[in-house]
């Protein structure tokens, strides 16, 4: 499917000039700082140089005076206290930092991750019901809860007492817990609003050591679940996160706790990990626990106190991860044959398919791909408990959400956002649906949005990838959200020699200007374009740039992206 580029075209001269000046840098890192919002030498500072002093007191939040007291009070007076967390990698590793924190000083702790299929999202009754049985009297919840109005009020009836710890939109009602920490509060004045969940847990960690004289190292120890709840649950990596990401990943690739030592084992991999490497190996490890069996095995190898635990539950969360990946596969393979096969399907504005029998703990992952096939707003059903669940993805550009409302009275239930979103309803409005959807896409959506984008950096010469330019380059490393890895566009370039497919069509290249460098390209699925680029004549191309390790020997390559021949 072709790409659209699209440029950002938006400067200031004066500001970019300046930054290039005062940090000696060429005039395009300068203007790639501009393009994140950077425009003066001390942000530039902060932004290339994190440091953890950098970050803000917690006590600014919301509540958070009211939180530390409480659990002080439950310490004194030997309370049972349960740490209560989703059953995603930002909930999972909410619980184990928060529990392995306090657990340092105080046993009288237990967790709970609820059911993903018998309990569903957030808090619910039955884990209520386990705290009770339990002679819990404080639950601390962790990436959910915001809106749990009428569960804190079941806990209360209980005399259960919540601290609510969540990152998530606010609705109408504030729980009437003891202490609701939330930045998205609209009378939350904390300087930062896009915490993960497991940042707001270390938040929490760390207003109790600061007024408890317990030192900040102790809680540093976290960081590295702290780094990989920021890269799975895909937040913006700015400000306060990025500060938490790079010194996360430092404690990740020098010193992980047992947990994420043992699956980065398991992933085989033996160079550093970056937050892309966490997105795609320890994250859907993670995430497996609960897709197909039980968070708590997440908890339980994050929380491990020794190597052999950690190994043990790894073994069983690879597993997990290995039938997830089947699941996966079968499932994505079933859906694009069920696509590829209606021509009426084909030609639509958006997709929704359903089986009863798919696994509904991989719907989210299987509608992600088929997004990316097809680059259209995307539904995937299938049933559970008697009703239709569905996991829904988006196109950039499209509002997912606003679609939806406009299918309520069909729908039992739904939540989400922009470019994600879950919902349920009854198999008689299965057909209704796939109906109603389609209009309200069609209506709504314009044909720019349905073809990808490519947004690129800057339009640059072969001639500015300098080792200069690339050692700063990697200096705007951890990539993610708002910060991510530049794509660059260069026009007028020659194939230097003649390319080849290597793979399963992967186009293999170098490329010249008539004042530059010769540069080695991989170009992943390109390989149609072999005879265009083989002509002599130039095209253009956007790229990635990365560095190649082959026997020892370290080159610059360009991860082409996009290929535009005349």
């Amino acid at each position: 499917m072709e790409k659209r580029w699209a440029e950002h075209l938006i400067t200031n001269f004066e500001i970019v000039n300046k930054l290039a000046e005062e940090l000696s840098i060429s005039d395009v890192l300068a203007q790639m700082l501009y393009n994140r919002g950077i425009t003066s030498f001390l942000e530039a500072k902060a932004f290339f140089r994190p440091e953890l002093h950098d970050l803000h007191d917690p006590f600014l939040m919301n509540g958070m005076t009211e939180a530390v007291d409480r659990i002080e009070k439950a310490i004194q007076q030997n309370e049972h206290i349960l740490i209560y967390g989703d059953y995603d990698v930002d909930g999972t590793t909410s619980v184990a930092l928060v529990y392995s924190f306090f657990k340092e000083f105080y046993t009288n702790l237990t967790y709970y991750i609820p059911d993903r299929y018998l309990e569903g999202y957030g808090i619910s009754t039955q884990g209520i019901d386990f705290a009770e049985d339990n002679d819990v009297s404080l639950i601390i919840a962790l990436d959910c809860g915001i809106k749990a109005v009428d569960k804190v009020e079941y806990a209360r009836q209980k005399g259960i007492d919540f601290i609510i710890c969540d990152h998530h939109l606010p609705g109408e009602q504030i729980p009437d817990a003891i202490a609701v920490l939330d930045p998205k509060r609209r009378d939350c004045n904390y300087p930062y609003k896009e915490l993960s969940g497991c940042g707001l847990g270390f938040k929490l960690a760390q207003a109790y050591a600061a007024k408890n004289n317990i030192p900040f190292e102790q809680v540093c120890r976290y960081l590295d679940l702290v780094a990989v709840s920021i890269a799975s649950d895909i937040v913006p990596i700015t400000g306060e996160n990025r500060v938490l990401a790079y010194y996360g990943l430092q404690k990740l690739n020098n010193d992980p706790c047992n947990g994420l030592k043992a699956l980065i084992e398991l992933s085989g991999k033996s160079d550093r990990f970056t937050i892309a490497d966490i997105v795609f190996s320890i994250g859907p490890r993670i995430n497996a626990a609960g897709r197909i069996d039980d968070a708590k095995h997440a908890v339980k190898l994050l929380i491990a106190s020794s190597t052999q635990l950690a190994e043990d539950a790894g073994f069983i969360i690879n597993l997990k991860n290995a039938e997830r990946k089947e699941y996966d596969s079968s499932i994505t393979e079933q859906a694009l044959n069920m696509i590829g096969s209606s021509p009426e399907m084909i030609k639509r504005k958006s997709t929704v398919v359903y089986d009863k029998n798919w696994h509904k703990g991989v719907i989210g992952i299987v509608a992600s791909r088929l997004t990316e096939r097809y680059y259209r707003p995307t539904v995937v059903l299938t049933e559970s408990n008697g009703y239709v669940a569905g996991s829904a993805r988006s196109v950039l550009g499209y509002d997912l959400y606003e679609a939806l409302c406009e299918c309520s009275d069909l729908l039992e239930q739904f939540g989400g956002h922009k470019y994600a979103a879950g919902l349920t309803m009854k198999p008689e409005n299965v057909e209704k649906f796939v109906d109603r959807f389609e209009s309200v896409v069609a209506s709504s959506i314009t044909e720019d949005m349905l073809i990808q984008q490519i947004t690129v950096e800057k339009c640059i010469g072969l001639k500015d990838i300098t080792p200069k330019f690339f050692r700063i380059l990697n200096q705007f490393a951890p990539f993610g959200p708002q910060n991510m890895v530049p794509v660059f566009m260069t026009r007028g370039v020659y194939s230097y020699g003649y390319g080849s497919i290597v793979g399963n069509n992967h186009l293999k290249m170098s490329v010249r200007q008539k004042d530059s460098s010769v540069f080695e390209c991989i170009a992943f699925g390109l390989g149609d374009y072999l005879e265009q680029i083989n002509r002599g004549t130039p095209f253009d191309i956007c790229y990635t740039i990365e560095e190649n390790v082959w026997k020892d020997r370290r080159s610059i390559q360009l991860n082409i992206k996009g290929i535009k021949t005349y």
